[in-house]
């Protein structure tokens, strides 16, 4: 199907107790129907989206398998449904580079990409648009959110509605490279729990952008002072999110997820370890000392040298006693899985919607053992996860359990099952 014409409209295939004939769910080696999502997506619609003129896809609460060739725009339709949530999607692309090329027939007025969305809620069903703003100029880099057809302040009321987790093909070197992508990826885990952290952290980030620009132009000590208690109040608060999150994870992790082994997580940074040995407004009281005090550093590096940007998620392979970024690929990839499984089962333990699952390639290189145990946690937390691959045999054992998309040529037709 040609990426110029609008696809088909995917339409979902019935629950399973109601498709006569169709594969039951496994759970545990027992036969038994998922539980219901408390948040998933049930309508997709993508405008002038990467590879897309335009798509739609009908849906229900189950977990979606998408399938078809590399380059048919599996990985795309992901990436719609993660700007549902704040930030800048799974591929962290300028919404200019998000855009569909334009057509030889197309005019400057269409310009925009969108994405629109039903989303069912803890809170009820929610309607979503979001997109790069049509009427900036061309290359504009501010975004639009609109819920329930009126206009959000910011894409941080998002995070009020839904969150997103995923695995990429490249997060396979989260362990072994810089400590921004372990934060970035922590960060994802704790907007489940707690949805004011996506505000707070974007409160730090831009005083911390504030201060710098502030120092290299020798501004006012005054304005300054004002910025740095910013700081400090939205990182300590930032912060102890972070510890409070990781520390209920880590134990949620040393139980395990079936064959996939078990990660030790723990944090470290300098406003960590004062959280460790102090209340949180004595270390609101360090930070703004401690930023005050760097302000010719600082001023010099061009960079903020202290504060919660300079923590970092610490993994190690428990049952060997190593840290992550020694282990195998493999094992690497089998660490982050379990992260991401018992994150969700430890939100639907705690009566949380388990965040929306986005992983991207990742059942196809699973031995026959672990991708059972993924499909049976998936089903087992209620989880909607959006699981991409070439092969549609890789989630046949999902059955009518999952709704299956297959995907060709940037258009999306729904599948039996």
């Amino acid at each position: 199907m040609s990426t110029d014409e609008p696809p088909l409209t995917g339409t979902t295939a019935a629950p399973p107790h109601e498709h006569e004939g169709a594969a039951p769910a496994i759970i545990s080696g027992a036969v038994s129907t998922p539980p219901v999502a408390a948040l998933a997506v049930t309508r997709l619609t993508v405008t002038r989206f990467r590879s897309y003129a335009h798509a739609r896809l009908l849906l229900d609460r189950r977990p979606v398998a998408l399938t078809g060739p590399n380059g048919a725009g599996k990985t795309n339709l992901l990436e719609a449904v993660s700007f549902l949530a704040p930030g800048r999607g799974l591929r962290r692309a300028k919404l200019g580079d998000v855009e569909r090329m334009q057509a030889p027939d197309e005019s400057w007025e269409t310009r925009g990409w969108a994405v629109a969305a039903e989303v069912a809620t803890p809170l009820g069903t929610v309607e979503i648009g979001t997109g790069r703003d049509p009427a900036g100029a061309p290359g504009s880099e501010r975004r639009v959110v609109h819920i329930d057809g009126r206009p959000a302040k910011s894409q941080m009321a998002l995070a009020q509605y839904v969150s997103c987790v995923w695995l990429t093909p490249q997060m396979d070197r989260l362990f072994v490279e810089g400590a921004a992508g372990r934060r970035r990826f922590l960060d994802r885990l704790v907007f489940g729990f707690d949805p004011e952290h996506a505000g707070r952290l974007s409160r730090f980030e831009q005083a911390m952008r504030d201060r710098i620009r502030l120092l290299r132009e020798g501004g006012d000590p005054a304005w300054l002072t004002v910025l740095e208690d910013q700081m400090a109040t939205s990182g300590v608060a930032v912060a102890a999110a972070r510890r409070d999150v990781t520390a209920r994870l880590a134990a949620a992790c040393r139980r395990g997820v079936g064959p996939f082994p078990a990660p030790g997580l723990a944090l470290t940074g300098t406003v960590d370890s004062w959280l460790a040995d102090r209340p949180a407004l004595e270390a609101e009281d360090t930070l703004r000392r401690a930023l005050a005090e760097s302000r010719r550093i600082d001023a010099h590096a061009g960079t903020t040298t202290v504060g919660p940007h300079r923590s970092d998620l610490a993994v190690t392979y428990l049952a060997k006693g190593i840290p992550a970024e020694l282990g195998s690929t493999g094992e690497q990839k089998a660490l982050l899985i379990a992260i991401v499984l018992a994150n969700a089962r430890l939100m639907a333990a705690e009566g949380a919607a388990p965040p929306l699952l986005l992983l991207d390639e990742v059942a196809a290189h699973l031995d026959a053992e672990r991708r059972t145990a993924l499909f049976q946690e998936v089903l087992a937390t209620g989880s909607q996860a959006w699981m991409t691959g070439t092969d549609a045999a890789t989630f046949a054992e999902l059955g009518s359990a999952a709704t299956h998309v297959r995907v060709a040529d940037g258009g999306a037709v729904a599948g039996a099952g």
